[in-house]
């Protein structure tokens, strides 16, 4: 008999991970609309921006101004997938910073032209400085449970990569279904044995709706004991480099579920989609996700 938690923590990336594929320009002004809206719905942990070129993602262009522009709300994450971005990160003022590595070698290679080996090994001095400097530090494990190009991806290779983050002093393991495969039974199993690997760190799934299982992938996490998850309001988002994935699961959704079976978030669910009315105008594609439906008819 498992027991759900009591209350379980939303880590919004909708500003970042949401955007950061987003064909349409967002202005700034508008990216920042939509993350003080979300502010507003109490969302206390959020991903806000990427130091990266903006020759390889035009979006994220404005990371400095975002992160000095946007009010201080909790912890409020920025991507930093290298040294140089790093660096640029700390210059802002960053405090939370998060990385990135694919489990998988191929997917490594395709994003980041490097090795999964080659990425831990270029982000030793990375993450030795961030720890230096105090900083939280948030790694977001990739590719977890299949890979587009390599397919599934066995839990063991999961695990060696965290242990690698952890002893490089990983405050957060973010880990994630990138191109929505995982089924309820996966989630559960790799997410049971995370937890008892690394009873110290927190731990964060990421799911991708691709194939319409995030809903039941989470509920499979919960039971495994995990109580943070990586939404993204209005359902935004979706992998460059991962072929077929689609966005994140949709911010509105979870809360809605986790508020009916009693898991208290603190999130006001009217007002994250609110915050998604203000972005869905600057975005290539319809809102489609059921609590968003209800909002705009409505029944909400």
């Amino acid at each position: 008999m498992f027991i759900l938690p009591n209350k379980a923590t939303i880590i919004e990336v909708g500003p970042r991970d949401g955007l950061q594929n987003e064909s349409k320009h967002v202005h700034k002004k508008d990216k920042l609309r939509f993350i003080r809206a979300l502010q507003g719905a109490n969302i206390k942990e959020m991903e806000l921006t990427s130091f990266v070129s903006p020759k390889w993602v035009p979006q994220m262009a404005d990371a400095n101004e975002i992160l000095q522009d946007t009010p201080a709300h909790g912890r409020q994450f920025v991507l930093a997938p290298n040294a140089k971005g790093a660096e640029l990160a700390l210059e802002a003022g960053a405090r939370s910073i998060a990385v990135f590595v694919g489990v998988s070698n191929s997917f490594n290679q395709k994003n980041i032209n490097r090795s999964t080996d080659e990425s831990m090994d270029a982000l030793v001095p990375v993450l030795a400085r961030l720890k230096e400097e105090g900083i939280f530090i948030r790694a977001c494990i990739s590719t977890a449970f299949y890979c587009p190009y390599e397919g599934k991806i066995e839990s063991d290779a999961v695990v060696e990569l965290c242990n690698k983050f952890v002893a490089m002093g990983a405050d957060e393991l973010s880990v994630a279904d990138t191109i929505g495969m995982a089924n309820p039974q996966e989630s559960y199993a790799l997410f049971k044995i995370l937890k008892d690997a690394f009873p110290n760190t927190l731990i964060t799934a990421h799911f991708h709706d691709t194939r319409k299982m995030a809903m039941a992938n989470i509920y499979a996490a919960l039971q495994a004991g995990i109580d943070r998850f990586d939404t993204s309001a209005g359902g935004l988002g979706g992998c460059p480099f991962a072929p077929g994935a689609t966005g994140n699961v949709a911010t509105e959704d979870v809360v809605n579920m986790l508020d009916t079976l009693g898991i208290a978030t603190g999130i006001d669910v009217k007002k994250v989609c609110e915050a998604v009315a203000l972005v869905a105008p600057h975005i290539s594609r319809p809102i489609e996700t059921g609590m968003y439906r209800l909002f705009s008819n409505g029944q909400l």
